[in-house]
């Protein structure tokens, strides 16, 4: 007999519950796919596990003893898997701003250690990684482009204006994207240059307006020179605002601008790694 770990986890679960309702919210299920689960997991072995009436659900005698099975099935399967992400390395690629170091302490508090490699990526680059096998997973910020790529967004986080010590605006407390509408902005080069102004300045504006066009970057560094020297301006997400300090450059909150997402991306096409399977659970569970 060839028992699915799948089944056998949601009946633990629905046994730990005795609610269909609560297990199918533990397991992110529908409570009729949980349902149809247990009838699964009983028609392969060939007994009742539960008795279910209107209002509860109890374990049968079978049932009983097929549980303490379960659950040195299920803590073997998680035992193993462990020991395959320790013996696995994991390359993790992250953009400017998105640390991947807290996902790293969160495995580690769990059990897992894996052997990870951390590799800084550009905005530019960040399918091109995935796509050739040199990063595992990145932590990357929306759009994230390319074949066969899953993207899975985190988090969101607010955005600010780089500006000029100089300029009309640096004193302000807050802006409206209204006030930035004459602004040029610094444009991205590289094939997913367009989508990438589109989220990133924010163009054409709510109101439908294209954003006067800036200089042509590929770094973060050439952006701040741009800025600096009042050429462009530019809008960046909140964390990476918090990467440079300088006398001459001052952020400000755009109050009305579409938050930027953090998300997770991976090869669906590469080879399933338990450690990056272990690495993905735990930026979900800190995205939550």
């Amino acid at each position: 007999m060839e028992l699915d770990l799948g089944l056998v986890r949601t009946f633990v679960e629905v046994a730990d519950t005795e609610h269909f309702g609560r297990a199918a919210g533990r397991l992110h299920l529908a409570q009729s796919a949980v349902s149809r689960r247990i009838q699964r997991l009983e028609s392969q072995l060939g007994v009742a596990l539960l008795e279910r009436t209107s209002r509860s659900v109890v374990v049968t005698d079978a049932g009983k003893t097929f549980l303490a099975d379960a659950r040195a099935l299920l803590v073997a399967a998680e035992a193993a898997r462990r020991r395959l992400t320790a013996h696995q390395r994991l390359e993790v690629a992250f953009v400017p701003g998105v640390s991947p170091s807290p996902v790293v302490a969160a495995l580690r508090a769990d059990g897992h250690e894996p052997d990870i490699g951390m590799r800084r990526v550009q905005w530019y680059e960040q399918g091109d990684v995935l796509r050739t096998g040199a990063a595992d997973v990145l932590l990357g910020r929306l759009p994230i482009v390319g074949e066969g790529l899953r993207v899975e967004p985190l988090w969101t986080e607010s955005r600010m204006v780089l500006l000029p010590t100089s300029h009309r605006l640096a004193r302000r407390s807050t802006v409206q994207l209204a006030e930035l509408a004459d602004e040029p902005m610094v444009r991205h080069d590289g094939p997913v240059a367009v989508s990438w102004d589109a989220e990133h300045n924010i163009d054409p504006r709510p109101d439908g307006k294209p954003v006067p066009t800036g200089p042509i970057v590929r770094t973060l560094e050439e952006k701040l020179e741009y800025v600096a020297t009042g050429v462009a301006l530019t809008i960046l997400p909140s964390s990476v605002s918090t990467l440079f300090e300088r006398d001459d450059l001052v952020v400000v909150p755009v109050v009305d601008a579409p938050p930027a997402t953090v998300a997770l991306a991976w090869n669906d096409d590469r080879q399933r790694l338990p450690a990056r399977d272990a690495f993905l659970a735990a930026a979900r569970a800190m995205g939550r």
